[in-house]
């Protein structure tokens, strides 16, 4: 189990990611931990970017959690990749 600090708390089982918390009741007190991990020189895009990270991955865990997956193998036929 790894804690994030800024209200996400994953699981690892073998393969799959679990998110066991992620503190969206307080979206203000969620805001002010990632502008105190920023560092003192920070501009609006260092606090956009951060923001936006956090959305993409809770997205990517959620879908992740709610089976909505498909395998490398499937991503590299789609692309046209060799396996």
């Amino acid at each position: 189990m790894t804690n994030y600090g800024v209200g996400l708390t994953i699981i690892k089982s073998k393969s799959k990611f679990y998110v066991i918390s992620m503190s969206n009741h307080n979206i203000k007190e969620e805001a002010r931990k990632l502008i105190d991990k920023l560092p003192d020189n920070s501009t609006w895009d260092d606090l956009m970017y951060e923001i936006y990270v956090r959305q993409v991955v809770e997205a990517g865990l959620a879908d992740s959690n709610a089976g909505k997956v498909i395998s490398l193998g499937e991503v590299r036929a789609k692309f046209g990749l060799p396996q």
